[in-house]
């Protein structure tokens, strides 16, 4: 009855798991927003909230209809000047000098082969609004506005093309923006005010970045979505847009080396000039906006004089080598852009590894399933000791229970006579859960190297796997799509999520550590519990876990051969389960 009772309790605790997860996830970061957009036109009141996705980007159909209309419009005017570089392609916009139109050549929007580029910049009152301006604060002079429109020299913008656009202001003052882009994703925008007036005069150069949060992916605990930039001395991740709305504009302490904003796979961000003390805020600008800038110390421009100032704009995907290139060049902590928290330490190994065994496979699923073998080889050995821990336990369970029944109503005695016996015979009864501790931080380190690289975006398997880093898309429950309808992400079930549970039970039964009854009913419920905590996960963190398990069972099958008084004692104890069952 005992053992019945606590039964139950177990199968209830996994329910409350399961349930406790989904919800506990929903309040902790919710995935919508509820402020109506700033300027947004023929929207719905029901359409008002926006739904984060992973990846990020518009949800809202009335809102997508808009933005194409939106950019239809505002691209077809002639005096943009266009963009065309190998990684990115856009156009720049001559009134208020914003780059307010950037596509991403080498990432679709989808794993649709038909579903264009991925857009990261959008002009100032669509939707999906996300640009960089860059101008002067004047003093006593008429400076450039955000209607200011420029005369361009150049065009396209291409890598050993760049573009200059050119304002006088009529009073002796000429501004020039010189822009210059790379082969990779960072814009370059040298600003020059030459003072040809009678008085000397002062200005402060700025850059800026604009965006809406409706587009941003969703944020996690593990995974930062929102402001970022590098200060002080390292990155910082803890600021995010809700904090912005209700504390106001803030200034990060230390010296800026960068800011910007990151979603999980894109990153916009203004590194200011070397040397040059700029000034870094983060502000709300209402309406689910918001701004990151820099502004520079006022400087003072004699008579027959010009004052430069020179900041990197970048614009793209947050591909590692990439960033740790633009890191060696001179902008701190770039490569640390990428949010890799505590465990960075192993999963840069992992994801350099991985690209490798891509490089040799041809298929990221291969892939993760040979770092699998590499990784259960690596840990063989110690896998060999576990084995033989558990032979020498199970050669001290007589004496075991003989102590216990000696020094049964003496808990204290009981223990420490069976800490002398493992002391005495060599057995160290922790040894079969270090392959497991080992386990925990590679787990963890390839589920941020799924989540967070890019290089792993939109990576098919096989058959119905178009990305493993996504979550499984076929469900049971709807026979893989055949019936029309949405499941619940709760009991969204897959074949993965099902072979994990089936492998994970398999590895189980044959685990040859001794259980009282009812830790063997809760190993039992364990499986079926995690195939529906791990559903929602990504395909390929589920296909390394699947694979280990196969691998465990092979290795067991092996270790059992080499210890045949384990697999004496596994057949003894399936018959004791057997005849326990019968009865």
């Amino acid at each position: 009855m005992p053992n019945q009772r606590n039964l139950l309790l177990a199968v209830l605790l996994s329910g409350l798991l399961i349930l406790g997860w989904d919800a506990g996830m929903g309040w902790l970061y919710p995935q919508t927003a509820s402020t109506a957009v700033e300027g947004k036109v023929d929207t719905p009141a029901e359409q008002v909230e926006a739904k984060h996705t992973r990846e990020g980007g518009l949800t809202d159909p009335g809102e997508i209809a808009q933005e194409r209309a939106d950019l239809a419009t505002s691209l077809a005017a002639p005096t943009r000047v266009a963009i065309d570089a190998p990684q990115i392609a856009g156009s720049v916009n001559p009134v208020g000098a914003r780059v307010d139109d950037v596509t991403l050549k080498g990432q679709r929007e989808s794993v649709k082969d038909d579903s264009g580029p991925v857009r990261l910049f959008s002009p100032q009152g669509t939707p999906a609004q996300h640009f960089a301006q860059f101008g002067w604060v004047g003093e006593g002079i008429a400076a450039p506005g955000p209607d200011t429109v420029w005369q361009v020299e150049g065009g396209p913008l291409a890598p050993d093309n760049p573009v200059t656009m050119r304002w006088n202001n009529g009073e002796g003052q000429l501004f020039t923006i010189v822009l210059s882009v790379d082969d990779q994703f960072m814009l370059t925008a040298e600003q020059t005010v030459a003072n040809t007036g009678d008085g000397a005069i002062v200005v402060r150069p700025f850059a800026l970045l604009n965006r809406t949060s409706r587009t941003a992916s969703a944020s996690t605990w593990t995974l930062h979505s929102g402001p970022i930039g590098f200060f002080g001395d390292g990155v910082q991740f803890g600021i995010d847009y809700d904090e912005l709305d209700e504390d106001g504009p803030l200034t990060p302490d230390g010296r800026a080396g960068w800011i910007g904003f990151t979603d999980i796979y894109w990153l916009s961000a203004l590194a200011p000039q070397g040397g040059s003390a700029a000034d870094a805020e983060f502000r709300a600008l209402g309406g689910e906006r918001y701004r990151a800038s820099l502004v520079y110390q006022p400087v003072s421009v004699a008579p027959g004089r010009q004052v430069s100032r020179t900041t990197q704009l970048f614009v793209g995907a947050k591909d590692n080598e990439v960033l740790n290139a633009y890191e060696d060049a001179g902008i701190p902590g770039f490569g640390n852009a990428i949010d890799w928290g505590w465990f960075g330490v192993i999963e840069r190994p992992i994801l350099w590894l991985l690209k490798h065994l891509y490089d040799l496979a041809g298929n990221f699923g291969v892939a993760i399933i040979l770092l699998t073998l590499i990784v259960r080889l690596l840990m063989f050995p110690i896998a060999q000791k576990q084995f033989a821990s558990m032979a020498g336990m199970k050669a001290l369970q007589p004496k075991m229970k003989a102590i216990q029944d000696r020094h049964k109503d003496d808990k204290q005695k009981q223990q420490q006579e069976i800490m002398k016996l493992y002391k005495d015979e060599g057995v160290n009864p922790l040894a079969g859960c270090l392959p497991m501790l080992l386990q925990i931080p590679i787990f963890f380190g390839l589920y941020k190297v799924l989540m967070l690289s890019i290089e792993m975006r939109h990576k098919p398997f096989v058959l119905w796997i178009e990305d493993l880093s996504a979550p499984d898309p076929a469900h049971i429950l709807n026979l893989f799509g055949l019936l029309p309808f949405e499941v619940p992400a709760l009991i969204a079930i897959g074949p993965l999520a099902v072979l994990l549970g089936v492998t994970m039970w398999l590895t189980f039964r044959l685990n040859p550590t001794s259980m009282d009854p009812m830790q063997r009913q809760i190993f039992s419920i364990m499986p079926w519990v995690l195939m529906f905590v791990m559903a929602p996960f990504a395909a390929g963190l589920l296909l390394y876990w699947i694979t280990n398990n196969l691998l465990t069972l092979a290795q067991q099958s092996y270790l059992y051969s080499k210890n045949p008084q384990l697999k004496a004692q596994a057949v003894k104890d399936k018959a004791d389960r057997d005849a326990k069952a019968e009865a």
